[in-house]
């Protein structure tokens, strides 16, 4: 049977969607300092990379970042059950399994949404993944891809992986077309249809079920929660806009204290692990990149990321260039 993390069940109330290229561990670390309780997930990583590749740099994380889960590609069970392990072992208490994403590649080594044709096969995946590790197994999903009926084919689906173990899992509310569509129009031109996603929460009970596509503010997510989903996951908006997303997570969803009550703040907490990423050798761009968009919406916004973008990538670059882009901004009046 599945291990169930009580932790990880609250924490995804809200989580932050797996992103290729984009959620690497400064990304997290952005995140984690704008909420405390947002769950947060790893870019894919294949089990095949995973086993044969540089499992530090992969895998590698700081405590910090917790609650952090590990998201895996692959259809090979012996080879996700070594994944999960290798993953369990450098301490990720949730691994989960990719069956929605609609990459080319992904079609090719039949992982990702093509899964979505084969939930017996996906059952097989899990239960090996379970007998390898404690860490919770959990599944990311689409509702259907190319001709399939979601409707049928999404119950479906849920029962394999119910059957197998599963009692957490996450449905982006989307076909996948595999046929006729790109990677990025896949997260756009199929139509949502959170209803169906809504009536599996009903017809599957014991499943925490976390809802996923389309989602771009904190008020559209308590909304669904309000409708009876157990999560919300939020990619592309959480990103872009992190402190939209973020920032006030933790009051509205969770009833705990905000870490900060402005971004500016936020930015200054930051540069401890800046200094200490430099230190390191590392490069400014490496983390800026995934700050341009703390300060969208506010009166000198444009300049903070016009500054980050063109400087923090230049040789040497150092928190100066931080601190100016941050002089950039219109400081928000105080709360009365």
């Amino acid at each position: 049977m599945n291990q169930v993390h009580p932790g990880l069940t609250n924490a995804a109330r809200l989580s932050v969607a797996p992103m290729m290229d984009w959620t690497d561990r400064h990304c997290r670390a952005l995140h984690r300092m704008l909420s405390r309780q947002t769950l947060l997930y790893t870019e894919m990583v294949t089990a095949a990379a995973v086993r044969h590749g540089d499992r530090v740099r992969l895998l590698a994380f700081a405590e910090m970042e917790q609650p952090v889960a590990l998201q895996l590609g692959g259809s090979d069970p012996a080879e996700l059950a070594e994944a999960a392990r290798i993953g369990s072992a450098f301490g990720y208490s949730e691994v989960n399994l990719n069956c929605g994403c609609p990459s080319d590649r992904v079609q090719s080594g039949c992982f990702g949404a093509v899964l979505m044709q084969q939930p017996d096969l996906v059952a097989d995946c899990v239960r090996a993944m379970q007998d390898a590790t404690a860490s919770e197994i959990t599944v990311k999903c689409r509702i259907g891809v190319d001709e399939q009926d979601p409707a049928v084919a999404l119950p479906r689906f849920l029962e394999a992986i119910s059957r197998a173990g599963v009692r957490r899992v996450t449905v982006h509310a989307r076909k996948a077309w595999l046929q006729g569509l790109s990677p990025k129009e896949n997260r756009d031109v199929p139509p949502l249809d959170y209803p169906l996603v809504l009536r599996m929460k009903q017809a599957f009970p014991d499943l925490h079920m976390t809802i996923n596509g389309g989602i771009t503010s904190l008020g559209q997510a308590t909304d669904l929660l309000a409708q009876g989903m157990d999560g919300v996951m939020i990619g592309r908006a959480a990103y872009h806009s992190p402190w939209d997303v973020l920032g006030r997570a933790d009051s509205r969803l969770w009833g705990t204290a905000d870490p900060f009550g402005h971004p500016e703040e936020a930015v200054c907490a930051m540069m401890p692990y800046i200094d200490e990423h430099l230190a390191g050798g590392g490069r400014l761009h490496q983390v800026t990149r995934h700050m341009l968009g703390l300060f969208t919406g506010r009166p000198g916004a444009r300049a903070w990321r016009r500054i980050l973008s063109e400087e923090a990538n230049r040789p040497g670059a150092g928190l100066d260039v931080l601190r100016r882009a941050l002089s950039a901004v219109e400081v928000e009046p105080a709360a009365a």
